[in-house]
Order: C-alpha cells, then structure tokens, then sequence
C-alpha cells in the first residue's frame, strides 16, 4: 500500500462525487417523499431512499472500478477480484432520524485497503458541506484542512462534551453497554447519541466535540469516520489503551473503541477503561471500578454500576 496520498486522488475524486450526488437526491426527498419500512426485529428501519441512494453510489464505483470489492449497506457484499480493495458504502447515515423528520443524516463513503482505511468521505446533504480524509493526506472539509486540535478549546469544567454508538446486535440489557454509557452519562457535560456515528465523527474532526465513544460499533460506516478523525489529529484507541486502527473486519467485539483530542486522551481512557474486554471477570454486580475514574466518582457522590461477568449477545459484523 503507497503511503502517497497522491496514489487515491482518483477514488477520492470518485467518491466525494458520488457522495454529493446521492445528497441531492436524498435532500430532493426530505422530509415527506419516501416510504419507509421495518428492518430487522430490533426496531431498526429501512427506506426506499437508502436503496437509491446505494444504488447510486455502487454505481459509480462500479463503473469506475469495476474489480474493487464493495459492502453495501442494504444490498451486501458485491465481489471483487480479490486484490484486497473494498469500498464501503452506507448511503444513508441516520435512516432512524430521516424517518421521524430529523435533519440528521450524511452519506459515508470508504476504501479500505485489506483492512486499512485509505480513502474517507462524509457528506452532509442539508447543508452540502463534504468532508474527506486521505491517509497520510490530511482531511478537508468546506473550509479546508480540518485540525481539531487548533482551536485548543478549554475543557468545560462540567466534563467533556462526547458522543456515543452502539452497534446493532448490542441487546437493550447488555451489562456492558448500560454500565459504560451510564458512567459517560455521569462523567461528561453531554452524552449525544444522534443514531447517525458518522455525523458524530464529522463533529469530533471539527473540534465541535471533544470525544466518541464506541461498544461493538458496525462495521461499514466506521472506516470513512475514523479516518477522518485521524487525518484531523484525533487519537483513536481501543478501551484499554491499544491503537485502533478503524477498520471493518473481524467480529463487533474488536470494533469498541474511543477517540479524542490528544490532550484529552487520559482522561477518556480513563472513564472507558474499566469496560474493556478482559475485565469482565474482575467485577461483579454491585461492584465499582478501582482506579482515578472511580476515586472522582467517589468524591462527587455518584457510583456508576461495573460491568457484569459472563458473555455478550450478538453477532460479528462483517
């Protein structure tokens, strides 16, 4: 793989364009002209808009690189030659919001290299404002190179303003899930949860945030964001402390992650760490975790619950 950014100018080009014309069909439909229906049994939902905007896209990927691999939101995976390239394609980033008439939503466009972002791109459709990442390249937006960390905004003394995900097969009473967003809940001056992550990984490229917290995030919008936030000088980890790299691949389980303003790393992994994979075993219901996080807990009053032992629902993503 080239460390040249130079070397996908062509399928950034082919993606911020294919990106921007799903836009304007998506902003063409909203708020009243689509039909909208159930998508699986956990109250997720579909619409006719999805399918065409998908339909849009992988097209034009398809007609300009035919070989590549594709995972698409609605439609799966299309097969490629198996040189390793796959694009991913989430057409409509925020179904949920466009459903009950809230303006938020983007489209997410990705390639990845084996299982490495290269190549990221998040349009907005109301306000048609794009931003797009290339590795070793920087990320963009509408008024230029995005530095999140330029403005050196002050913490508020309420805590840090995060936003959360939480993939699909994530039960309502996952131990896990409830324990960690109950302690960010506790922890930060707001908790966003917009049900469009790569809305969130825009805000956090922007610097209009000042984290993202992630348990088993799906895989297909999570690339285009994660780069990103990383061209713009985010930290991205997994919740005890690893480098997360972004990718797709593999179970829900590896795709935990947080990510923030270097500066403000330790303190975040500081609030996630006691939910990361392994710890399970050291608490039990009742329990508080040990450490900075709890001492500050202490000291305000406030106790968030630990992370239960024993297994997680769900199901790898591809």
């Amino acid at each position: 793989m080239s460390p040249n950014p130079d070397a996908w100018s062509s399928e950034h080009g082919t993606a911020v364009a294919a990106a921007e014309e799903a836009g304007a069909l998506l902003r063409s439909r909203f708020p009243d002209g689509f039909v909208p229906r159930p998508k699986g049994r956990l109250g997720d939902v579909v619409t006719d808009l999805d399918v065409a905007a998908e339909r849009l896209v992988v097209g034009r990927i398809r007609e300009r690189f035919p070989h590549d691999r594709i995972l698409a939101e609605e439609s799966g995976e299309l097969a490629g030659d198996g040189g390793g390239r796959t694009w991913l394609v989430d057409p409509l980033d925020g179904s949920n919001n466009v459903v009950i008439g809230l303006a938020v939503y983007v489209v997410g466009i990705a390639l990845c290299v084996d299982d490495t972002p290269v190549v990221g791109v998040v349009h907005d459709p109301m306000t048609g404002r794009t931003w797009s990442a290339l590795r070793g390249g920087g990320a963009h937006g509408p008024g230029g190179r995005l530095a999140a960390n330029a403005a050196g905004r002050a913490l508020s003394p309420a805590g840090p303003l995060l936003a959360w995900t939480q993939g699909h097969a994530v039960s309502r009473d996952d131990s896990v899930a409830c324990a960690l967003r109950h302690t960010l809940e506790l922890r930060s001056r707001r908790l966003l949860q917009l049900w469009a992550p790569l809305v969130a990984w825009a805000m956090l490229a922007r610097g209009d945030i000042d984290g993202f917290v992630g348990y088993r995030a799906e895989g297909i919008d999570l690339p285009a964001g994660a780069l990103l936030a990383h061209e713009a000088g985010i930290a991205l980890r997994h919740l005890d402390g690893a480098e997360f790299a972004g990718g797709f691949g593999g179970p829900d389980t590896g795709r935990s992650f947080v990510a923030g303003r270097p500066e403000l790393l330790p303190r975040l992994l500081d609030l996630v760490s006691p939910f990361s994979p392994g710890t399970e075993g050291t608490h039990t219901a009742g329990t508080v975790p040990t450490g900075p996080a709890a001492r500050r807990s202490s000291a305000a009053g406030t106790s968030p619950s630990a992370p239960t032992s024993g297994p997680r629902p769900g199901r790898p993503s591809a």
